[in-house]
């Protein structure tokens, strides 16, 4: 069994990156709205900030308080959309009260970081793949760093959410996969999961794929993370758990994603990989409305 170990590929990233910014002095400024004090956005807000400053960038955090409205966080991007040293925009989730699809929405496409605008699902729905949504990115990057091909693979996504399950359906789709999506409702989880060659999990529920949920040899990627309680040494700890029980799962793997230390590092990499898109994206559109003058 071998640990899709995003951790040291998120590094490794996060140097070449730095390279490319500082030989073709790239001027990148990403600006992150964070809405209330939500205890893991917190750490995700905190760890975009610190590689992408790592990767030569500058960064911008507005950290609103919960009684913000919808109103006043659209006035914010409509300011931020046009500010042209702006690179990215993220609007962190969840976000407090306000209307958070509303608001996302509002990004410009070219600035939509998260990838989650509508032009953006369009264009990965058509199979542009223009800015891909950052965790489905870091998936399929580090899967490809350790050379599994995604063609004709029988793909098994487990969670149908907005963020990751539905656009990666697609994404996969796109690189040749046959995907099967399963949700909350679907019956018999384990008939799926048992035939999957890759098995991609992201509901946020400990435990919940088992060793007798997959067959030997299959590829494991944990997306779900969950702080849970456990007792080490007659203290309590709070620790990440994922959605697979590792003990028995890992077991039968040929390759799986830890928690922590799998997607998490990856997603983090991929903002600031799109953040580098995002720039070259913008200096092509000034590049071909000097052509137009």
């Amino acid at each position: 069994m071998i640990l899709l170990d995003g951790k040291s590929y998120r590094d490794e990233l996060i140097a070449q990156y730095e390279q490319i910014v500082e030989e073709e002095q790239l001027k990148i400024k990403l600006a992150i709205i964070f809405v209330g004090n939500n205890p893991a956005s917190t750490v995700y807000v905190n760890n975009k900030i610190k590689f992408a400053q790592r990767a030569g960038m500058e960064t911008e955090l507005f950290h609103l308080d919960d009684s913000v409205n919808t109103e006043e966080v659209k006035s914010l991007i409509d300011r931020l959309n046009a500010d042209t040293s702006v690179t990215g925009i993220i609007l962190q989730s969840p976000a407090g009260n306000i209307d958070f699809d509303a608001c996302a929405g509002m990004i410009l496409p070219q600035k939509d970081i998260d990838g989650f605008t509508t032009e953006n699902i369009a264009s990965l729905y058509k199979g542009e793949d223009i800015l891909l949504p950052c965790t489905v990115k870091g998936i399929i990057k580090l899967l490809l760093h350790y050379n599994i091909s995604l063609d004709g693979q029988n793909v098994v996504i487990v969670g149908r959410g907005n963020i990751v399950g539905k656009p990666l359906a697609l994404a996969l789709t796109n690189r040749n996969a046959t995907v099967t999506l399963c949700h909350s409702k679907t019956k018999d989880l384990s008939f799926y999961t048992k035939r999957a060659d890759i098995l991609i999990s992201a509901v946020g529920k400990p435990n919940l794929i088992k060793g007798n949920m997959v067959k030997e040899g299959f590829i494991g990627v944990d997306v779900g993370t969950t702080r849970v309680e456990t007792i080490e040494n007659g203290q309590p700890v709070r620790k990440l758990k994922g959605d697979f029980d590792f003990e028995s799962v890992s077991k039968k793997a040929s390759y799986i994603t830890p928690v922590p230390g799998g997607i998490g590092p990856m997603t983090v990499a991929c903002v600031v990989g799109n953040l580098l898109k995002a720039k070259r994206l913008e200096l092509e559109l000034e590049k071909k409305s000097l052509n137009l003058r």
